[in-house]
């Protein structure tokens, strides 16, 4: 065999992958966007930053592990309430013990949801899952609803600022980058997860829990899992979000933000992590321009609306379905193939025999 034989998979007839170029893109728009906007469209951004977050969480859930989870915003809203509370009644505003908090608080409240509908001797159903978690966020956003210790319907403000040191955080710029940088920090977190070896397992059980099952995993304990590591993140956005917006209200846990969240990831893209941050963008940049205009203000949900179904329907996987292929969005796992070795080092002697 000649030593000029290429293989097909060998990597001059691999495709170009889209998927890191999108990533340079746009780290870079992170990094200028507070340079070429206003304070306004800063502040408006930086709450986009934030839900990116919490639609990363939906993604690990819904798009790498087939949990299909109606709620993400009640782990967002409780470490929101948590903080708020905190920084009312204690005074804790320093951003360490506010980020902390809202990853233990998402982190324990998920887990104690996911070991009641989840860690159960029968595989669950998909929907259960999903009615499970609808039916916990519509209950807690009734409970906070009526509950003046919380504020009830008003919900609760917060007045003091985030510190640093003794700097006071105000939402801008600086409260930009440092929600951008825990953006990229969890962005990281969750791609090493989902290209690792439990991200092998995560797409199994996305794809064939049965079979799975039979090779002996415990499928429910890996759902938990990434469960309880996805409310841990929507905690974190929930934490940052009420410091930012200096309000937590009944919505922030309920139906209605649950279903954006699912949105978001619909719209963009399950499965690439890269998606539901694009979609985030999507739909509140189109929510903004349209909210804005005089003649739409009536009917631009409407037009949001009409906008989505027809991405959902006509292209079921978003926005990224348009950038990548089928096969970059499933990808590969564990350590990157290695080249082949030249097969004439093996069939040398042989060849010689023959001729």
């Amino acid at each position: 065999m000649s030593s000029n034989t290429k293989f097909p998979d060998s990597p001059a007839k691999r495709p170009l992958r889209m998927i890191p170029i999108l990533e340079i893109i746009l780290l870079v728009l992170l990094l200028a966007v507070p340079l070429f906007v206003s304070d306004f469209l800063t502040i408006i951004i930086t709450r986009m930053i934030i839900l990116a977050m919490l639609a990363i969480s939906f993604d690990l859930c819904w798009g790498y592990s087939g949990i299909m989870t109606f709620g993400q915003a009640l782990f967002f809203g409780i470490a929101g309430y948590v903080v708020a509370m905190l920084a009312n009644k204690a005074g804790v505003v320093q951003l360490p013990i506010v980020l902390i908090v809202g990853m233990l608080v998402g982190l324990i409240s998920s887990f104690l949801i996911g070991w009641f509908l989840l860690l159960g001797k029968r595989r669950v159903e998909i929907i259960f899952v999903a009615l499970g978690t609808l039916t916990a966020s519509y209950a807690a956003e009734r409970l906070v609803a009526g509950w003046t210790w919380v504020g009830a319907a008003n919900g609760l403000s917060i007045f003091d600022f985030i510190l640093i040191g003794s700097y006071e955080l105000e939402p801008g710029v600086v409260f930009y980058y440092i929600a951008a940088a825990v953006l990229v920090t969890v962005y990281l977190a969750s791609r090493y997860l989902v290209r690792s070896q439990l991200g092998l397992v995560l797409a199994g059980m996305r794809q064939n829990e049965t079979r799975l099952a039979f090779f002996g995993y415990r499928i429910q304990l890996f759902k938990a899992l990434v469960f309880s590591f996805a409310g841990m993140i929507a905690g974190l956005s929930g934490s940052l979000y009420a410091h930012h917006e200096g309000f937590i209200g009944p919505g922030s846990m309920g139906i209605a933000l649950s279903t954006f969240i699912v949105l978001y990831g619909l719209f963009g893209g399950v499965g690439t992590l890269l998606g539901p941050i694009i979609g985030v963008i999507a739909i509140e940049g189109i929510s903004f321009i349209l909210s804005d205009q005089d003649a739409l203000k009536s009917i631009w949900p409407i037009i949001l609306g009409v906008i989505l179904l027809v991405v959902v329907v006509y292209k079921p996987t978003g926005i990224m379905g348009f950038l990548i292929s089928d096969r970059e969005r499933i990808g590969t796992f564990g350590d990157p193939a290695r080249p082949r070795r030249d097969l004439s080092a093996n069939t040398g002697s042989s060849e010689n025999d023959t001729a």
